[in-house]
């Protein structure tokens, strides 16, 4: 019996247990707990709350267009000649720069409150987002009016994007079955919908043809962006079904 008591107490489980502590930390002393992490401070893009991120990109954006023109009146207006010229190998580069500048103040300063409205409502619901619809609008209005504009005229200013966020805000809640959206979408319509008139050839020295694929770009922009919302939507309908039989 005593040697069964001795065996039995050797392999007492809170023994062992505190032998193994005991040599795992020889000294003694007890384990330091890792500092608690600091949070980390967001920056750039992606700092501070989402209208202001969206307001203080647009403003920039509308500010280097003043720059842009200031700098365009002081070389005695050369830079306009940097516009798309349609069907011309040279003017291909026009699509990257055409929708920074403009024919005079007068035609920037009626750009600017649209601008800074419907860009500001683009970004808001992500800047991402928000550029990536804008650079689907750059590019087909570009190539569009390239395509299609008359020869020997040079097409320049940020209406294409006007028009392209326009339309973006309108029928993005549409294609994502969005609410919120859609309502952002019916204010816009009411606001500005009388616009859309611009896509139809008009008035000699607008370019109509940048409206149209402005805003058909941004057609092609609300239906891209709404890729996962689709998808989605289409995932829980299906699960509906598979789950009625």
């Amino acid at each position: 019996m005593t040697g069964g008591a001795g065996h039995g107490s050797s392999f007492d489980p809170d023994r062992i247990a505190a032998l193994r502590a005991r040599f795992s930390n020889p000294g003694g002393t007890p384990p330091i707990a890792a500092p608690p992490t600091s949070p980390v401070r967001r920056r750039g893009l992606a700092a501070g709350p989402p209208w202001l991120r969206a307001g203080a990109l647009i403003s920039g954006f509308v500010g280097l267009l003043y720059v842009i023109e200031g700098v365009d009146e002081i070389d005695s207006r050369q830079l306009d000649s940097a516009g798309i010229e349609p069907r011309e190998a040279d003017g291909l580069t026009g699509i990257i720069w055409a929708p920074v500048l403009h024919g005079g103040w007068d035609h920037l300063m009626s750009n600017t409150l649209p601008l800074l409205i419907l860009g500001f409502l683009v970004l808001l619901s992500g800047i991402w987002r928000g550029l990536a619809a804008t650079g689907i609008i750059w590019l087909v209005a570009g190539l569009g009016t390239w395509l299609t504009g008359a020869d020997g005229t040079v097409h320049i200013g940020a209406s294409s994007l006007v028009f392209g966020w326009l339309t973006y805000l309108i029928c993005r809640g549409w294609f994502a079955r969005h609410v919120g959206q859609i309502l952002i979408g019916l204010v816009v319509v009411a606001v500005y919908g009388s616009l859309l008139w611009g896509v139809l050839p008009g008035q000699p020295g607008i370019s109509w043809q940048g409206h149209l694929f402005g805003a058909m770009g941004g057609v092609f922009a609300g239906w891209v962006l709404s890729g996962d919302a689709r998808r989605k939507r289409r995932g829980d309908q299906s699960g509906v079904i598979a789950s009625s039989r």
